[in-house]
């Protein structure tokens, strides 16, 4: 596997401009063909989708960036972080590597920014075409969603700031540990995650990031209607045995959206691009 450091280092920090200020956002691009984006989870990074990229890059030109406050990208502290912003970084990306089509292939915390994406197309604000949308295991119906313990703590406007300041790296992986299928060996993904995470002292702004959960509620309805109304073509990949959105979500999915091919993947957890990459390169390749 690509060491997070490694990754970092074949990539590159560029500048977009977002809410009028200039931020520094990591961007990592490889191959060449159709442009398919790819955007991590919570609390991860693009380094996620290290596994999948390489079996993509052959036919694909990938863009894997790092969502403000995430990674290698700029990590500002007393900011107001949003998925709004988090699309608006997206778009921001596009425009600048001059992309007019694209794929998206999104996980967990990043399905919510690609909903708000389905929204501004609907409304026709959205300059870039999006050909094709692959879902990984995330949040796209809140009252499904189960977050752990953790994630609950972090949105207490009280208890939130001070687990920030006490996280450690063993703590963050007790805290991934159940969210990975039983068996699988979670040691240096977990290891990778808080690398990433940690840099320039990411893991104390987590309270912030975590804020996603209010805008998810914030924003359901608008987002589940861009979902469930729109006409780009819609493909799910799914870890069947996530404890926060595994076959709790699936079924939801599967009963709103019954037309829409839908790869469960029974043996796998909140992670399919770490647990199962083999699988899902497949399954996006076979969409």
């Amino acid at each position: 596997m690509t060491s997070v450091e490694d990754w970092w280092a074949s990539g590159q920090r560029v500048d977009v401009e977002l809410d009028r200020a200039r931020r520094a956002v990591f961007l990592r691009r490889t191959g060449s063909g159709p442009t398919v984006t790819l955007l991590h989870g919570f609390p991860s990074s693009s380094h996620d989708w290290a596994k999948v990229a390489r079996a993509l890059a052959g036919r694909h030109a990938l863009l894997m960036p790092d969502f403000l406050g995430f990674g290698a990208s700029e990590k500002p502290t007393n900011h107001d972080y949003s998925l709004h912003e988090q699309a608006d970084l997206v778009e921001a990306v596009w425009e600048m590597e001059g992309v007019t089509a694209t794929a998206i292939v999104a996980h967990d915390y990043a399905v919510s920014v690609t909903q708000e994406l389905l929204a501004r197309r609907a409304e026709g604000t959205l300059a870039v075409d999006l050909v094709a949308i692959h879902l990984l295991n995330g949040g796209l119906y809140p009252d499904v969603h189960r977050p752990q313990p953790v994630q609950e703590a972090l949105l207490d406007p009280e208890q939130g700031p001070q687990l920030s300041a006490a996280l450690t790296e063993e703590a963050l992986l007790a805290a991934l540990r159940p969210t990975f299928a039983e068996g699988y060996d979670a040691a240096a993904d977990s290891a990778a995650i808080w690398r990433a995470l940690s840099r320039d002292g990411g893991h104390r702004i987590l309270h912030l990031l975590i804020r996603y959960m209010k805008d998810r509620r914030e924003h359901e309805t608008r987002w589940i209607g861009a979902l469930e109304a729109t006409d780009v073509r819609l493909a799910f990949v799914w870890g069947m045995l996530d404890p926060v959105s595994g076959a709790h979500m699936a079924e939801r999915i599967r009963e709103r959206l019954p037309r829409a091919p839908f790869v469960a993947l029974d043996d796998v957890g909140h992670w399919p691009p770490l647990e199962a990459p083999a699988l899902v390169a497949e399954a996006l390749l076979s969409a």
